[in-house]
């Protein structure tokens, strides 16, 4: 059989035992058996306290506690910490990274973001783009995309103002590159390794699709202070150097 790229989805997760099962049981299903596009399926569990990783298991994932991982450096809290071990436990050339508090879950996210790799060489890190409803309204980013990550592309970044969900969760990226790219430990990695792609590879390899509608779980406004904090010094460290 010719070259397959092979494709791993990994999804870092603390305490989503109401959303993970049905996230993993879809993309083993439509993705795995119905029809091989995925090979490796992980979740990444950062010390859930609830049944995350019973769950997940059940449901068809390898499950992997982010401690396990290079046990001898010891984990700092944070997604992108998350996220960059995922690298060390997972061998797909496409990496695919979905958040583990989706409702309402579709393939799609999944489909829709490795399929330009494996159809066009030159692109190598696709962001999903989507709708997320917020109460009744339709908006288009979230809080902190708006009123903070949106201000800060524009300003420096402009050639990313494209980008409708910068800091959206769900994105596939050659392992090539991501090994090639910092990955700050927290809420800034999603900014930081679009910022950084676009340095290292140029615009013309970057893609988005639009994957219709995203609902999670909202975060109150503590949460969002915090992650907004993130967002801004990750910004800050790059226009720095």
């Amino acid at each position: 059989e010719p070259h397959r790229t092979s494709v791993s989805v990994v999804l870092p997760a603390l305490n989503e035992e109401a959303t993970v099962g049905a996230i993993v049981a879809t993309i083993r299903r439509e993705l795995m058996e119905k029809v091989r596009l995925v090979d490796e399926l992980v979740v990444i569990d950062s010390g859930s306290t609830d049944a995350t990783a019973a769950v997940a298991r059940a449901a068809g994932a390898r499950v992997v506690h982010r401690d396990a991982i290079l046990p001898r450096i010891p984990a700092l809290p944070g997604k992108g910490e998350v996220l960059w071990r995922s690298l060390l436990v997972t061998s797909g050339e496409i990496v695919c990274f979905i958040d583990a508090d989706l409702k309402d879950f579709s393939a799609d996210f999944v489909s829709g973001t490795v399929g330009p790799l494996l159809t066009d060489p030159t692109v190598q890190f696709v962001k999903a783009m989507y709708d997320r409803p917020f109460g009744d309204s339709a908006g288009q980013g979230g809080r902190v995309t708006e009123l903070v990550a949106r201000p800060l592309l524009n300003l420096h970044w402009p050639q990313l103002a494209g980008f409708v969900q910068p800091l959206g969760g769900e994105y596939a990226v050659r392992r090539s590159l991501l090994e090639r790219l910092p990955f700050p430990v927290g809420y800034g990695v999603e900014l930081g390794l679009l910022v950084d792609a676009l340095h290292t590879v140029g615009l013309d390899a970057l893609g988005q699709v639009d994957v219709g509608v995203r609902r999670h779980r909202h975060q109150d406004g503590q949460a969002l202070g915090r992650m907004a904090a993130a967002i801004y010094r990750t910004a800050q460290l790059r226009l720095s150097r």
